[in-house]
């Protein structure tokens, strides 16, 4: 059986969308004659604990463990924020920052260069390089963010350029969203380019989650670019089954972290005008927000007079949050208005589409996450100031609710190409190539056969 020695940040007990993509993969690639080696640090700063992915991991797996810096402790004290989780970085995502926050941004992005992981580096590359002296592999595979991740596999290629190296994006460096925030001066902006380009020109094989992403780095030298997209375990489904809403309420629910950059505002004016319209609408409606949420969003919501339909539940473990994905009458998906998210397409998507409910998707009507929705049919993505027709389709679910059927005609088979086994087996197609060296002719989105019937949407 062939090694893989998978470099990663986010491993159990993490909890999150960053930890999921890779220990899906871990759970099948003995499948398809791969043997995965983890290295990942023992004492992260994760944002939330979730020990249930433990289930996910194979027999006797070996996970290497090394100690980490993080700065994030002299972040809090400074900021005030001690019990605060990190989500990217020293980047505030609320739209008051203090100077405090400002200055930790700054500091972010033009000192801890390209994260605030980047002293795991040094320490790493020595200790792998004498690792893989002594237990040799056959392939080493990065995934980031953080980026940093990416050049312990950069410096360990230097030492074994006959190692194949796949680099895996999971999002974008220096065109992800919030890299304006980071307020790089000239010196740091050169630096983070220079990065990622060394990284994308280096790698044996890039690989991204959509093909918005695929076509900004196509812009690079290096042409050897994959897509392999975030998806669904079949197996999270099967454990928690339903028939769907078994709540006697009209459900909106949202999963997973919800920032205030990803306030849908338009939703909560349309909430309250139906509201106000039909009595029943509001007597029926409950908004179900579960995971953490910012304080701006409530505040929303209840300046729209919506604060005794809404129902928060703290983060809860994966399992059980699929479990309210069933459930929900509908489910909410909400992007950042920003055109940088447009490639954004997260795992949570996946899981709405196999939980079998409609999908209301706030963000950009030519976004991936906008094309994937058609070509499942699992769901409609609006305009962040489209009223109108946003109104007219969650009437139309109402009364379909009401009539008791509001059922999702989706496209199964489309959606049978995201479960994590599915595509596992890509990946290893990908990784038997590499180390093989082969060509790799098939470089485009696992999903190019679905691509030949896309359906018009249905808003």
């Amino acid at each position: 059986m062939k090694k893989v020695l998978i470099i990663t940040y986010y491993w159990v007990p993490s909890g999150g969308s960053g930890v999921q993509r890779w220990v899906k993969f871990v759970k099948y690639l003995r499948d398809f004659g791969w043997e995965p080696i983890i290295y990942a640090p023992e004492n992260a700063d994760y944002p939330v604990v979730d020990d249930s992915f433990k289930t996910d991991l194979p027999e006797n797996l070996t996970v290497i463990r090394r100690p980490i810096f993080e700065p994030y402790k002299f972040y809090r004290h400074f900021t005030g924020k001690k019990n605060k989780a990190i989500q990217t970085g020293f980047v505030s995502d609320t739209h008051q920052k203090s100077w405090k926050e400002r200055l930790s941004g700054w500091l972010r992005g033009n000192i801890f260069i390209p994260d605030p992981r980047i002293f795991w580096l040094r320490t790493s590359r020595k200790f792998l390089k004498r690792y893989l002296h002594k237990n040799p592999v056959d392939l080493i595979v990065t995934t980031g963010p953080p980026h940093s991740v990416h050049l312990i596999g950069h410096r360990l290629k230097k030492h074994y350029p006959h190692i194949p190296w796949m680099a895996d994006f999971r999002d974008p460096w220096t065109s992800v969203y919030y890299y304006k925030d980071l307020q790089t001066g000239k010196i740091a902006d050169f630096l983070h380019h220079q990065m990622e380009a060394s990284i994308v020109e280096k790698a044996d094989l890039v690989l991204v989650v959509s093909d918005r992403m695929k076509r900004e780095y196509q812009s690079f030298k290096h042409r050897k670019i994959a897509v392999i997209p975030n998806g669904f375990d079949a197996d999270d489904f099967q454990k928690t089954e339903t028939s769907g809403n078994s709540d006697s309420h009209f459900v909106i629910a949202h999963t997973g972290l919800l920032t205030a950059n990803q306030n849908p505002t338009i939703l909560w004016k349309v909430l309250r005008a139906l509201s106000e319209e039909y009595t029943e609408f509001k007597q029926d409606l409950k908004i179900q927000l579960i995971g953490n949420v910012d304080a701006s969003v409530v505040e929303n919501i209840q300046l729209h007079g919506l604060q005794d339909r809404l129902e928060m539940i703290p983060y809860v473990p994966h399992s059980k949050a699929i479990e309210f994905q069933q459930k929900s009458s509908i489910l909410l998906l909400c992007l950042i208005e920003n055109p940088d998210t447009k490639c954004i397409v997260t795992g949570k998507l996946f899981e709405y589409m196999r939980a079998g409910r409609p999908i209301i998707s706030i963000g950009y009507t030519d976004g991936d996450a906008a094309d994937i929705l058609i070509q499942t049919r699992t769901g409609d993505t609006f305009d962040f100031y489209d009223e109108r027709l946003l109104k007219e389709k969650i009437l139309t679910y109402y009364r379909d609710y009401q009539a008791g059927t509001l059922h999702l005609q989706a496209d199964k088979e489309a959606i049978a190409q995201h479960s994590r086994k599915n595509l596992t087996k890509k990946l290893s197609r990908l990784m038997n190539q590499l180390v093989e060296k082969e060509s790799l002719p098939s470089l485009g989105h696992v999903r190019n056969s679905a691509n030949r019937h896309r359906p018009h949407p249905t808003a």
